[in-house]
């Protein structure tokens, strides 16, 4: 080493010298771009908080409009006004206000979630419905932190001008969200302490986010708007501050629009309109990306530099290099092995990457130990319904590693005998012990199931294929073998019995539910009767006044209809009318009453703005009043018809939207191709779309990615100036809507094969 210290001493001279030179001019740089870009991002975030704020107040200006709307609205005048004498109720009057209120929510997505009170019927008006009395709104709308008798006093039994209650948590259907309520009493002079009518509209807490992610999008950080209490109203991104805490920091300036705070740039608006405050957090860091780019050029020309200057370093230190190169291939030599006494760099890279093994195989263990719940999960929801369309059913399925590929089988209910009371812990321990071994015994034997729980004694299976690979189902004869096979096998070996009721066969997955239906009837009819073994649903007769057109079925065919699907449409009309027809003997009465329910459900799906706005919507609705039920075959046939015809609609008025996208986004392109800072983010803000949709929309209507189609209206262009030979190279590439000429000859040569040179050469 003494023979190279003087060397070394004078590589280290040289070195520092290279690298304050650039040091101190990436420093000065550095500084300057952090004041530019600090002043730049500042008014352009204001300024696009102010443009969210006066969406926002524009939104809450069309709510209140929509209550003055209300107000002199002459169906809401007439039943305000009407006398309830407690006998007889204006049915007419309450659904033609249904109708009235019904297209609200179809322009405005603040008034997607409202409701009317009339007090003097004491009824609730949502759109598409009415509650004749508010517990049973309540059952399933409701403020978590609200009783009944408090959301009756404070927002039914008082009187409210314009009145805005701020962030709650609200139970809606069986989903928790957060909402912001609007109430206004009528009529709109009411001063007493109660009015004859109030209207409050919900506005979902994601809603009003939605108009203000254009900072979040693009700084990240927060953004919030609270009333002038302090209340919040909508919160969006991480790490927003204490309000309170915020408010009584004497470094916190109120006054001031811009300012940092704990790391993070605050900009503060007041609105004047309704006094809210509109705050947003931006993070250091992101402002000053710009910045951080010079920086990452500057230290990177610097360690050009310090490169240059370590290359002649290398010369000199190349014999204290080759100790360090043996040590490197005995730490790789002993990688992993407990031999290993020292810890360097190498063992903590080789420790943490056996720990992310070892996390990594634990989670894969925790969801596949998760999954058999996930797929109980499922199937009890496909069995009570609550999947209305196909879509849904794939959507949950996949979620679930599970599905009915099949497309059709039974549902089979087995009922474990020999219980009655099931009040001790004993039996209920034994009950469950029975479920397993017949769950376990039916594995054995069919191979695969589709089972899940339903209550204490009893078990739900589905005959049908659980994975692609299987096939169809099984036929009616095997599952009768199967079921027998079981049934045996489980007394013989477990001294238990049961008895199994199968409902009709489903030609879909939306039809599972039926069947089910049909087995549990079958079940009643079994036990009633005292019948052991297997028992079907065609080999008992029900014995029924009524015709059966439950509710979840209808909005199943509703769902369907409005999702363009027409098959699955005909499937279940015809599956509807079976089970009325076949399963049951209806008198003239009876089929007259579920004619008339069928060309309601048609006249529900006709008064939506979809079909009234069609050129189909005469047609339509002349065809559905002109259905007769005298054939039952020809009705059918009509019904099937008119579902055909309606999805026809969704399906064009789909295409029609879609087509009208893309032309847009084509104008739009063709308009600022030669925009170096055009991107996928600006082209959906002008067509007003998520950037996800709008680039599957156009690869599913045009074929083709929208960088590539954005490319190739660059490359005409080019072309088209190339054969024009006015422009230079360096001038083109940036009238293509390149930020550099190395950039414009590289993608040119991978579309044409040749660079703009050689291609003017040849134009030529």
């Amino acid at each position: 080493m003494k023979k190279y210290s003087s060397v070394f001493r004078s590589f280290l001279v040289s070195y520092i010298i290279i690298l304050i030179i650039p040091s101190i001019a990436g420093f000065i740089s550095y500084r300057t771009s952090i004041s530019v870009t600090q002043k730049l991002s500042i008014e352009n975030s204001v300024m696009q908080l102010q443009k969210s704020k006066e969406l926002l107040e524009r939104r809450m200006a069309e709510v209140e409009g929509f209550t003055r709307q209300l107000a002199i609205n002459p169906d809401l005048n007439v039943l305000m006004n009407e006398k309830n004498n407690g006998e007889q109720t204006n049915v007419y009057g309450i659904w033609k206000m249904l109708r009235s209120v019904l297209t609200f929510g179809q322009t405005n997505d603040f008034l997607q979630q409202f409701y009317i009170y009339l007090g003097n019927y004491n009824v609730i008006l949502t759109p598409g419905s009415a509650y004749v009395r508010p517990e049973h709104f309540y059952d399933n709308f409701r403020y978590e932190d609200q009783s009944l008798a408090e959301w009756k006093q404070s927002i039914l039994g008082k009187t409210h001008r314009s009145e805005i209650m701020p962030l709650r948590k609200f139970y809606n259907k069986g989903t928790t969200t957060s909402v912001v309520t609007y109430m206004q009493s009528f009529p709109l002079d009411s001063f007493s302490g109660s009015s004859p009518a109030v209207a409050v509209v919900m506005i979902d807490e994601n809603t009003i986010t939605n108009l203000l992610t254009g900072i979040t999008d693009k700084y990240g950080g927060w953004t919030q708007i609270s009333d002038a209490s302090g209340r919040p109203i909508a919160s969006l991104g991480s790490g927003v501050p204490d309000m309170k805490a915020l408010a009584k920091d004497t470094s916190f300036d109120e006054s001031k629009t811009s300012q940092f705070y704990n790391d993070d740039l605050v900009i503060t608006i007041h609105s004047d309109t309704n006094g809210w405050v509109y705050r947003s957090g931006i993070p250091r860091h992101a402002l000053l990306e710009y910045a951080n780019q010079i920086k990452f050029m500057t230290w990177t020309f610097t360690g050009i530099a310090i490169a240059v200057g370590l290359l002649v370093g290398l010369l000199l230190a190349y014999r204290n290099s080759v100790p360090i190169h043996k040590l490197v291939s005995v730490v790789k030599e002993q990688f992993g092995k407990d031999e290993t006494t020292g810890r360097n760099e190498y063992d903590f890279l080789h420790g943490n990457i056996a720990e992310m093994i070892r996390s990594s195989n634990q989670l894969e263990s925790e969801l596949r130990r998760q999954l058999p719940l996930i797929r109980d999960a499922f199937l009890k929801r496909l069995l009570s319904g609550e999947l209305q369309s196909r879509e849904e059913i794939f959507a949950a399925a996949s979620q679930a590693n599970t599905g009915i590929y099949g497309h059709s089988g039974y549902v089979c209910i087995l009922h474990i005998q020999g219980y009655t009371g099931m009040d001790s812990v004993e039996v209920l321990n034994e009950l469950h012990a029975a479920r397993l071994l017949l769950k376990q015994a039916l594995l054995d034997i069919a191979g695969f199931t589709l089972t899940t729980d339903w209550g204490s004694d009893r078990i739900v299976i589905v005959f049908a294929a659980k994975e692609a690979e299987t096939g169809n189902a099984l036929e009616r004869e095997d599952i009768a073998s199967l079921l027998d096979q079981l049934l045996r096998h489980a007394f013989d070996e477990y001294r238990i019995s049961f008895t199994a009721a199968l409902g009709g066969s489903f030609e879909s997955e939306t039809e599972v539910n039926v069947s089910y239906e049909q087995a549990k009837q079958t079940m009643d009819h079994a036990l009633h009767a005292d019948r052991k073994g297997v028992v079907w649903f065609d080999e008992i007769r029900l014995e029924t006044a009524t015709y059966y057109y439950p509710l979840d079925m209808e909005l199943r065919l509703i769902g369907t209809i409005r999702a363009g699907e027409s098959e699955e449409a005909r499937r279940l009309v015809r599956s509807v009318l079976s089970l009325n027809t076949e399963q049951r003997e209806l008198s003239v009465e009876m089929w007259q009453q579920l004619v008339g329910e069928l060309k309601g459900t048609l006249l529900k799906l006709l008064d939506q703005k979809l079909f009234m706005e069609s050129g189909m919507f005469e047609q339509l609705k002349d065809q559905i009043i002109a259905i007769q039920a005298a054939d039952k075959r020809s009705f059918q046939n009509e019904i099937e018809e008119i579902a055909q015809s309606m999805c026809s609609v969704v399906v064009s008025r789909k295409n029609d939207g879609h087509t009208r996208i893309i032309e847009a986004i084509k104008a739009y392109i063709s308009q600022h191709f030669s925009d170096s800072d055009l991107t996928l983010y600006r082209v959906a803000e002008e067509v007003e779309r998520p950037e996800k949709y709008i680039s599957q929309l156009f690869k599913e209507v045009t074929g083709s990615n929208l960088s590539d189609y954005l490319e190739q209206v660059r490359m005409e262009h080019a072309i088209a100036l190339l054969r024009e030979n006015r422009y230079t190279v360096d001038e083109i590439s940036s009238r293509a809507g390149y930020n550099s000429s190395h950039s414009f000859r590289r993608a040119f040569k991978r579309v044409t094969g040749v660079s703009p040179s050689s291609y003017r050469q040849i134009a030529e």
